[in-house]
């Protein structure tokens, strides 16, 4: 007769401790890894191009009810001083682990603007301010890793003139952003004389323009950032009459490096 009840304890004792064991899994902290959001911007033959960032969302589930803020910034940008690799952190957060597809921008609908010849223009935004500015990142957020986003801003082909007689916005912001992970891209350098040519350089792969930046005009270096692995033609054209256009192909980018160019002199036309 003991047998029976030393088999019942015994038992009763092991589904207590399932039940213990299986409320720890349950209970226990989520994986939580670091997202880092740096805006920089491809140049535009502006004096200023200024937007108010009011907030960065991310959303993991696609769904308009599932974004997360994780910066509230507030801030305005001149997005023409973040060219040459210069770039500003605009959200950190930590966020529990996997994989976020898409990430959006809250901006000011009323304090954006364009300077043109010393006069501010405001920048009026079509989609208004409310559903944001969405880019497709799919950013894979690991435990205990951050994962450094980088979205280029493109000022160029982000403000539209409008037609005239088109109202008082004579100018419209349609951002194009192009996002990348910094630790899956590189990057290419180099330094451009003479500086008086005031060189743009363009990352081309194929038929895209995937970067562009100005050459500084003090001591001419330039560096394009965020590139996918692979090989681009480096396009060199000056702003000034007198140079030749220079195209350097087979310019191989690797993930995590930079491949310096070193030291790129223009020739002048005859």
């Amino acid at each position: 007769m003991i047998q029976p009840k030393i088999y019942k304890a015994t038992f009763l004792m092991s589904t207590l401790m399932l039940f213990f064991v299986m409320g720890c899994d349950t209970d226990a902290d989520p994986k939580m890894g670091s997202l880092e959001v740096r805006l920089h911007d491809a140049p535009a033959d502006y004096e200023e191009v200024n937007v108010f960032v009011e907030s960065v969302q991310v959303n993991r589930t696609e769904d308009e009810g599932g974004w997360e803020t994780i910066s509230e910034p507030n801030q305005s940008y001149n997005l023409l001083a973040l060219t040459n690799g210069v770039y500003e952190v605009i959200g950190e957060a930590e966020l529990e682990a996997g994989t976020y597809p898409q990430i959006r921008l809250i901006l000011s609908q009323d304090n954006n603007n364009v300077v043109i010849d010393g006069n501010q223009h405001n920048l009026f935004i079509p989609s208004g301010s409310q559903t944001g500015i969405k880019i497709q990142i799919n950013a894979e957020i690991k435990d205990d890793i951050t994962y450094l986003l980088l979205l280029d801003f493109d000022a160029d082909r982000s403000v539209v003139k409008r037609g005239q007689g088109a109202g008082p916005f004579e100018y419209l912001l349609k951002p194009v952003i192009r996002a990348s992970n910094e630790a899956t891209s590189g990057n290419i350098e180099g330094q451009i004389s003479p500086v008086v040519a005031r060189p743009a350089i363009y990352a081309i792969n194929g038929t895209d323009t995937l970067s562009t930046t100005y050459a500084d005009t003090t001591s001419g270096e330039f560096r394009l950032v965020g590139l996918a692995a692979g090989n681009y033609t480096v396009s060199i054209n000056s702003r000034e009459d007198g140079y030749d256009t220079l195209n350097i192909e087979k310019v191989t980018v690797t993930e995590g490096e930079t491949n310096d160019l070193e030291a790129i002199e223009l020739s002048t036309t005859e």
